[in-house]
């Protein structure tokens, strides 16, 4: 019979080999997620789209992936989290082959839409992860599969590269040999007990939502959702806002915003390695300080002063300069990113025997502030006329995050005081 001890290291082996699978099969999936992002813009001019499906091609993956994220998190916790990785994965092959053979656009459109079974992987795949982890190192390995989102901005890059060398339709044979890769890694490297199934296991919504109530999952999926939504949705807006800020390309204006979503991406692993040693409250609090304190600075637009002087009146112009404006643009994406992960620490850990049903409400809430963000800053630039106006609006919206989450943990710190034993 083994010792403690012993189940202790057989645990860190397996989380050694599956964490780094699991990881690898988030960031293809994150990166066929947003594929459209990038090589939409070749297929909008092929098919000569309007503005209107333009939009509607670039909105489905995500609006699937939304839709999808509660049921696979349900499914990962009835017939295995392995088993729903998998599933997901063989998806997102099929619909690299419907983009290789279509030609019209309903066909782009439905692969589009399967393109959101990467949401469903993320459920899963968190599930997967947590199966395999112990609770002190529990933050640092959400974050770290959490950084899988990088993947969305190595098209960034990728798109445009295989577009010079072949043409953009080599994007998805690309994306297709690496999906088999993984898969198969996958399917070899990995047990089917790695992440068993619970047949017996709760499925109702009403039910689970009901219980969680209890333990504040709610509230933390809410501020998750506005910190990770207000990520995703300046990550498709820098390009634009950069470019047009300082008179770049549009693909200059890409490369820059990537210093926002990789290193952004990435922080979460210090977020949550933080978290495990001082504590998720206090992490996100700091963290999202740092995130007003750049917001602030970036809300400033160009500014043109005349100061009537005692002979003439003296023009005084104020401008951050596109080096300062870098600086604070990848503060701003790392404080996000350690908030992120803090968030995500908190909510799985007081929720961890549903933790892929909660991984579903989390990218459900991020996926609906992202989806409403870009509209409302389309609609406020559209009236104001001031480019900056984005970072205003995400400025209120985190004071808002964390004045309800300071006082919702000072709460929940006196109920744990009066109350240890809950």
């Amino acid at each position: 019979m083994k010792s403690e001890t012993d189940r202790a290291d057989d645990r860190l082996a397996s989380l050694a080999v599956v964490l780094p699978l699991a990881l690898a099969g988030f960031v293809v999936a994150a990166g066929c997620w947003t594929l459209f992002a990038v090589a939409g813009v070749h297929l909008r001019s092929e098919l000569d789209l309007s503005n209107f499906q333009f939009g509607f091609l670039l909105a489905m993956p995500m609006a699937v992936g939304a839709v999808l994220a509660i049921p696979a998190g349900l499914a990962a916790q009835k017939f295995g989290a392995r088993r729903i990785m998998l599933f997901c994965l063989a998806g997102l092959a099929a619909c690299m082959v419907i983009l290789l053979t279509t030609d019209t656009f309903p066909g782009y459109l439905v692969a589009a839409g399967g393109l959101g079974l990467a949401g469903g992987f993320y459920s899963a795949g968190l599930q997967f992860v947590t199966g395999h982890c112990d609770s002190p190192r529990l933050g640092l390995v959400l974050g770290g599969f959490g950084a899988g989102v990088t993947g969305a901005g190595f098209n960034y890059y990728l798109v445009p590269l295989i577009h010079q060398a072949f043409s953009w339709h080599a994007v998805p044979l690309a994306y297709l040999i690496v999906l088999a890769l993984v898969l198969v890694l996958l399917l070899l490297l990995t047990d089917p007990e790695d992440a068993a199934a619970e047949p017996g296991a709760e499925t109702s919504v009403r039910v689970l939502i009901r219980g969680m109530r209890r333990k504040r999952a709610g509230q933390l999926c809410a501020y998750f959702g506005v910190v990770a939504g207000s990520f995703f949705a300046l990550a498709l807006w820098l390009p634009d806002y950069l470019s047009s800020q300082f008179d770049l390309s549009v693909d200059s204006g890409a490369r820059l915003a990537q210093w926002f979503v990789i290193p952004g991406a990435l922080a979460q692993i210090v977020g949550g390695g933080l978290s495990d040693r001082l504590g998720s409250a206090k992490v996100v609090s700091r963290a999202l300080l740092v995130c007003l304190v750049a917001l602030f600075v970036l809300s400033y637009p160009p500014m043109t002063l005349f100061v009537q002087g005692v002979d003439s009146v003296i023009r005084i112009e104020f401008a951050l300069p596109i080096r300062v404006e870098a600086v604070f643009v990848v503060a701003l994406g790392m404080a996000m990113g350690c908030t992120m992960g803090g968030l995500q620490r908190l909510v799985i850990i007081e929720n961890r025997r549903v933790a892929a049903f909660v991984a579903g409400l989390l990218l459900v809430s991020a996926c609906s502030v992202a989806f409403v963000l870009p509209v409302i800053f389309s609609s406020v630039n559209h009236w104001l006329g001031v480019r900056s106006a984005v970072f205003m609006i995400l400025f209120l919206l985190l004071v808002g995050c964390l004045f309800l989450f300071a006082r919702e943990s000072r709460r929940h710190e006196r109920e744990h005081l009066l109350h240890p034993g809950i």
